[in-house]
């Protein structure tokens, strides 16, 4: 059973020509909620996109973050971690 989720949401960024990726690990178990949470922690970094771009939807889960893999990471119940625009491997299994 997962207790988090990893998230991309596509956020415009000034200096860019389109929307750029940003990844947040979420401790919420469920999917619709980890979804919103990362919205809401995206859109203080910058506008969400609305659309898809490039084929990659605006907000979308991107795998299951596993209770161990949370804990030995250091991500607790409810929380958020914004990871940054580089894909984040170590946060799913492998």
């Amino acid at each position: 059973m997962s207790t988090g989720w990893l998230v991309g949401v596509m956020v415009e960024v000034r200096d860019a020509a389109e929307p750029v990726r940003h990844f947040f690990a979420v401790g919420h178990a469920e999917q619709a909620k980890a979804e919103w949470t990362a919205i809401d922690s995206a859109a203080l970094i910058g506008p969400v996109a609305m659309s898809p771009v490039g084929g990659i939807e605006p907000v979308q889960a991107l795998g299951e973050i596993p209770a161990a893999r949370m804990k030995s990471l250091g991500l607790a119940p409810g929380q958020v971690r914004g990871l940054g625009w580089k894909w984040p491997r170590r946060w799913l299994p492998g």
